[in-house]
């Protein structure tokens, strides 16, 4: 049985209703952003001037379920989308992808969110979201939440873009609840200034989730969000205070602090080609989930995630970019042999 999907042996029939009697656990369910990414075929010109795009699946949360997926993980993504093609298209994408979209719900209100982008490697990726007045993925409701899934599933991705509006936020918090706060309830700290009224409102509600999840991870900018340090070992430190198990500080070139209660590992960088910084923090967390479900160490876990970003970063589009186990693996073993032979 492939997780996520019904077998016949787990369907319970009684007259007049279909139910399930027992249900394999998701390895990782994400709730968040879904929605298309229109990104330019054309390197270093700007949209003003762009004449071709692609169109991909995106959105934070779809990127980080479908780079789990790719590894050989069962996931599924709470989200939505509007009553439109291009919310057929991101419920198609996602389980082209293999990732399970029953918790994608269709509403008619607000259109299918749209994501363009600008590139200009290797650092400069301006991002333009039309997701105005709202977007389906922020009219999840506490009573959509199949609190069963999410108390099972292995491992529990959130976001905080999903804290900056009602009724997302209390939908987030419901789940939470449901979940009491088991191993590998992850918190990204996917902070973008544009989606809230002020950083101080994002703070309150950052700092209210971190009482409810066992891992946050987030670049230096976010934790200075979540925790008010920009620092990455005193913003660990912040984060561990506040209750988490595992703080995760992701600082570019500078590669990557993950720290415990007890010991902390720093992973250097891998160096590749930039084609289009975006997506490369999904694939980041994607393969971070695939290594603690794997009970791998953390120098490994953090050393294969930045390997997995890396492959991203050196190609156009997100979703589709997602690498497998096996390209994962033999950047992440090269990067260390070359680092030993130095």
């Amino acid at each position: 049985m492939t997780r996520g999907t019904l077998d016949s042996e787990s369907i319970t029939y009684t007259p007049g209703r279909l139910t399930l009697s027992t249900r394999q656990p998701f390895d990782v369910l994400a709730i968040g952003r879904c929605g298309v990414d229109i990104y330019p075929l054309q390197i270093g010109v700007g949209l003003a001037d762009v004449t071709t795009f692609g169109k991909f699946l995106g959105g934070s949360a779809a990127n980080v379920a479908v780079a789990a997926a790719r590894l050989g993980n069962g996931a599924a993504l709470i989200s939505g989308v509007g009553d439109d093609p291009f919310g057929t298209f991101v419920r198609g994408e996602l389980a082209n992808l293999g990732v399970d979209n029953r918790y994608v719900t269709t509403h008619g209100e607000y259109p299918t969110p749209v994501t363009f982008c600008e590139i200009f490697p290797p650092d400069n990726f301006p991002l333009y979201f039309y997701r105005r007045p709202s977007a389906p993925d922020l009219q999840i409701r506490a009573d959509e939440i199949d609190a069963d899934a999410v108390r099972s599933a292995r491992l529990y991705w959130s976001t905080v873009t999903g804290l900056s509006e009602e009724p997302s936020r209390s939908a987030h918090f419901a789940a939470w609840e449901a979940r009491e706060r088991k191993p590998f309830t992850i918190l990204d700290l996917d902070y973008r200034p544009m989606f809230w009224e002020s950083p101080s409102a994002a703070t309150e509600q950052v700092q209210r989730a971190l009482q409810h999840v066992t891992v946050a991870v987030g670049n230096r900018e976010e934790c200075e969000i979540a925790v008010g340090e920009h620092n990455p070992h005193k913003a660990a430190d912040a984060l561990l205070d506040l209750g988490v198990e595992l703080a995760i500080v992701k600082q570019g070139p500078r590669g990557v602090l993950g720290k415990t209660r007890h010991s902390h590992v720093m992973v250097a960088p891998n160096e590749v080609d930039v084609v289009n910084g975006l997506g490369a923090g999904d694939a980041f967390g994607g393969s971070l989930c695939h290594g603690l479900l794997r009970g791998w160490p953390l120098e490994k876990t953090l050393r294969y995630a930045n390997a997995a970003g890396a492959i991203v970063a050196s190609r156009l589009e997100c979703s589709t970019a997602m690498p497998t186990a096996a390209e994962v693996a033999q950047l992440a073993e090269q990067t260390a042999a070359e680092a030993v032979n130095v």
